[in-house]
This record gives structure tokens, sequence and C-alpha cells, in this order.
């Protein structure tokens, strides 16, 4: 096969082999404004191994990368699944129909779920948690993480490299022709994988803890960590992931309130306003995230570790604004926890708004710092001053919690 695009060397026997997507800009409900990778692995040992695919429209990427190592894709003898997601299984059938591979490995689980996506699970060899196959000159050992974030989700480790094969755990998205964390601006890596874990990742994160404590008695030792989307783990970054995870995973509340809200005539806009500069005068940090100009993936990645979430509707059909519904259920899906909450808005004749937002805080376990405050119309300046003052609440009480945990 001529191969116009390259693989990109990872260790002394492991090439990325992977695609880049420039093009998505969304994925699962939220925002990728910079796009993402679908990173595969080809390993150059005895028999020779390729670690996950790549979606399905980028095989041919693949197969290229694949071929500017070993000239024909055809030598892969072992493919590994690590996670049966479509934008890393995507292309697995017709690997396996193209290649012909002697063995293609998955979870049990992974069996299960890419028999589902595709009707191959004669063609697939289930392992588990301190299972380990022979390359010939290598090993490769198993490490099941169920849950993160699928029921299939595994690690594969090789030893004789030092590389731990993570799929999506310490991942993002983001598209960068620099496949190591370390060639990349850091904000840029922090932000993206902070919106990832927020977006992915937030459900699970009492998996995540017991994964992090579980790793040690692992016994891995590890150079690096190759993740199946955005740049790969080395050197120094090596620790920053964890670092990360535990504490995203911990939530551990900041003194610091996000503020959303919708409006049709600017009246919840105006008491949005006075909530905040209430929060700031007592003493804590506040972001007011207007939902015409947000999206729902920005809020929840915003709303990591925050805690407090203030939330403002108009009634509009005696319901919540469309925009607010929406990221509240998006929210309540992502299960954040340790927040204090509270609600707000204008309305016209009926007003149920409010009690819907408190509706949706108390499904997320939020401790209401009042039963909401509602303005009918447009808000005069007691109104105002009412909203404020809700804001020096809110700010007292994170204090107060912040006090009690020091």
């Amino acid at each position: 096969m001529e191969s116009h695009l390259k693989a990109v060397k990872v260790t002394d026997r492991v090439w990325w082999v992977g695609a880049i997507d420039w093009g998505l800009k969304e994925f699962h409900g939220y925002k990728t404004a910079r796009g993402t990778t679908y990173n595969a692995y080809l390993v150059l040992a005895d028999k020779i191994t390729l670690i996950d695919t790549v979606k399905a429209p980028f095989k041919e990427e693949m197969y290229q990368r694949i071929a500017s190592v070993i000239g024909d894709p055809a030598k892969v003898e072992v493919v590994i699944s690590n996670h049966a997601e479509m934008d890393h299984s995507g292309a697995l059938p017709e690997v396996i129909r193209d290649l012909a591979p002697e063995k293609t490995y998955a979870s049990l689980m992974g069996v299960k779920a890419l028999d589902a996506h595709f009707r191959i699970g004669g063609k697939l060899t289930g392992v588990k948690t301190g299972d380990s196959i022979s390359l010939g000159n290598m090993t490769v050992a198993f490490v099941e993480t169920k849950m993160l974030h699928w029921p299939d989700s595994m690690f594969s480790y090789i030893p004789e490299e030092k590389i731990l094969f993570s799929q999506d755990g310490f991942g993002m998205h983001l598209a960068t022709d620099r496949i190591f964390a370390d060639e990349n601006d850091w904000a840029v890596v922090e932000q993206e994988m902070r919106k990832y874990y927020a977006n992915i990742l937030l459900p699970y994160s009492p998996q995540v803890l017991k994964l992090l404590e579980d790793y040690p008695k692992l016994g891995l030792d590890v150079k690096v960590i190759a993740s199946d989307h955005g740049p790969i783990w080395r050197g120094d970054m090596l620790a920053k992931p964890f670092a990360l995870y535990k504490t995203w995973a911990e939530q551990t509340p900041e003194k610091r309130a996000v503020v959303i809200y919708s409006t049709m005539w600017h009246s919840t806009e105006k008491m949005a306003a006075a909530i905040a500069d209430g929060i700031r005068e007592g003493g804590a940090v506040v972001e007011v995230l207007p939902l015409d100009a947000h999206s729902r993936s920005d809020v929840v990645t915003r709303l990591i570790c925050a805690g407090a979430l203030v939330v403002g509707s108009p009634t509009l059909n005696n319901g919540l604004y469309p925009k607010v519904a929406d990221v509240l259920t998006y929210i309540r899906g992502l299960r954040p926890r340790n927040l204090l909450g509270a609600a707000f808005g204008s309305f016209g004749w009926s007003g149920e708004a409010v009690a819907q937002i408190n509706g949706y805080l108390t499904d997320m376990k939020a401790e209401l710092v009042t039963d909401g405050l509602k303005v009918k119309y447009v808000p005069t300046d007691d109104d105002l001053k009412q909203c404020f003052e809700l804001g020096l609440q809110i700010a007292r009480a994170l204090g107060e919690r912040a006090a009690a945990k020091a």
C-alpha cells in the first residue's frame, strides 16, 4: 500500500497510527471546538499487534499510517479492542475482514458490546483482569475498568515497553499534530481534559476514585500513558492526569458560584446581575453564564468543583424556558455533587419556573439555599435589592461550608 500519511514513534517498538479529526465540532451533546483524534497504536512485537482502531470513516488514514511502518497492514496478527464505542471500534469489522488477524481480543463485556454493534462475537476472544497474552517477545496484561466510561472499558499494559493503553481514560477531544502532551500548550491540554472529564466521566467519579486508589496496587511500571483521544502522556507530565482526575472526582467545593440563566425581556438577566454582585460582595467568586452565549458543555465544565449552582429562568407556557430545561436535564444526567443551589426568575401570570428549577436541583441532591426568588414582570429597585441579598446569602453559605471543612 502506498502511504502518504506517516506514523509517529511513541516508544522504540510502539507507533501511533491513529487519525486526526479536525472537523469534529460536537460529540455526545457537547461542543468540541478543537476537534479530536482517534488514537490507534501499532506494536512491533514478534506478533505485530494493533491496539484499538478508529472511527469508521478514518480507516484508510489508519491503514496508511500502518503501511508507513510495516508496508502491508495485513502483517498485523493480533488486534486488541480496549473500548467498544464506535469512535474506536467503527473500523474494527473491516479491519478483521481486511487483515484477517489470528486473534482479536476484547474484555468479556466488550465481546458482548461489539457483537451487539457488529454481529462479530464469534471472531472475538474475551479477556478479563489478570489475563495476559504473549506476542512472542512481548506480553500484554489486561485490567478491566468497568464504567470508565462504558461497561466494556479496559486498560492494556505492555511491561517490555512500560506503556499503558488507557482507552478513553486520561484522554480529551483535541485535534493536534503534536501527539505528546508536553509538546502542546498546557493551558489548552488542561482545559480540554477538564471539559472531557466534566462531560463524559463526571457521573462515574466514584469509579474514578476507586481506580485511583487501586492503581498503585497493580504494580505497573508505566513510563507512557497512551489514551484513545488527544495527546499521549510521558516523562514529567505523567503525574498530571492522575492529580487532575483526583481533584475532579472528589469535587471538593470551592468558594465559587456559577450563575446560569435565560431571559426573554431582560428581567431575569437583571436579576442575575444583581445576584452575581451580591455573591461577589460577599467574598465568593462568581461566574455568570447567559445561556444564549454558552453551551451546555461550557456550563458543566465551569461547574466542576464549584460550590453553588444558581439558575434563573422566565416562565414560558407554565414551564421553564427551553434553554434552561435543556441545560438542567444535561447537568442532572451528569450527577454533579456537593452543590448549593438557588433558583430565580421573572414571570407574567403563573411563575412555575422557579419551582421546576428547584425540582432539578433537588434531583441533583443540591442543598437549597432558598425556596427561590420570583419577580413579576420587570424587577423594581426593591426586587433587585432582594436579588443582591440572595447573592450575599449564597456567599455566606459558601463561606460557612468552606470554614467547616478547613
